[in-house]
This record gives C-alpha cells, structure tokens and sequence, in this order.
C-alpha cells in the first residue's frame, strides 16, 4: 500500500515547503508529481519552481514543455503517472483518486483554511479506511516537522 503523509501548513506556505520536500524527493532518486487543484494554480508552481531560489535549480515540467515521461517533476492536473513517479504531491485541493501506483503521497493543505482542512480528514478517513499506511505531520511554531498521527 501507498504511504500517505499529511502536511498541515500552518506557519509556513505552501511555496515555502513544496520545493524543499520536492529537493529531497530527487536526492532519493524519486520521480515525483505535482498535482493542482487547477490549471491556474498549477502555473503559479510552475513559475514558483523556476524562481524560489537563486542558487538552485529544480527540474521539472508540464505536459506542455515535452513528453511527460522526461521530466523528474511533471506538474499536473490529471491522475495519471507518466513519469513513472514514485511521490505523489497533492496541493491546493487536487483529489488523490487512485494512489497506488506511488510508494508515497504526500497531502498538503493549508490549516488555516477550514474548507482545506475539512477535506483532509475526509481523505484522511478514505485513506485510512482504503488501508493505506497515513500519518499527519503539523508544522510547530519552529517550523518543524511534527508527528500527530
């Protein structure tokens, strides 16, 4: 079974985490995907991937930019895995669907958002009950990385 991490952003966004988890997704040697919850906001990661950092470089890529199956990180809309990915990054409300074909997926969702947080425990549940390994990490006020669950 998928193992499933829930990421609870609490005192840093989304655009300051993904691209660490996604830096040390590839010095695993992992695939990975990025799924939005839409098309708008998945051209914000993009350009968000291209300028968080001055002094580093993250391969990644659409559908548009080339064959999907060539990119280290494809950034998505849809629930398919043509990279071969082996870490699924769920963002902004994109629906896990089918999970099983990722060692890993990692659900991110921002806890000051009530409609956000909802759907994860809806997930969580799904998830859970689907007998998926899942475990809720929360931000302290540090910035670490804390078990919950």
């Amino acid at each position: 079974m998928t193992e499933v991490l829930f990421y609870h952003l609490q005192n840093a966004p989304l655009e300051k985490v993904l691209p660490q988890l996604l830096e040390r997704s590839l010095e695993r040697g992992w695939r990975a995907i990025v799924r939005a919850g839409g098309p708008e906001r998945l051209d914000a990661i993009n350009n968000l991937l291209w300028t968080y950092r001055d002094d580093s470089f993250l391969p990644h890529g659409t559908s548009d930019d080339g064959p999907a199956e060539m990119e280290p990180v494809l950034l998505t809309i849809d629930e398919k895995n043509p990279n071969g990915a082996h870490v699924l990054f769920l963002v902004d409300g994109a629906e896990p669907g089918t999970i099983e074909s990722y060692e890993r997926c990692v659900l991110m969702f921002d806890g000051r958002d009530e409609t956000a947080v909802r759907s994860a425990r809806e997930h969580w549940k799904k998830l859970k009950a689907d007998g998926h390994d899942a475990t809720y990490w929360q931000q302290s006020d540090r910035g670490n990385w804390e078990k919950k669950a």
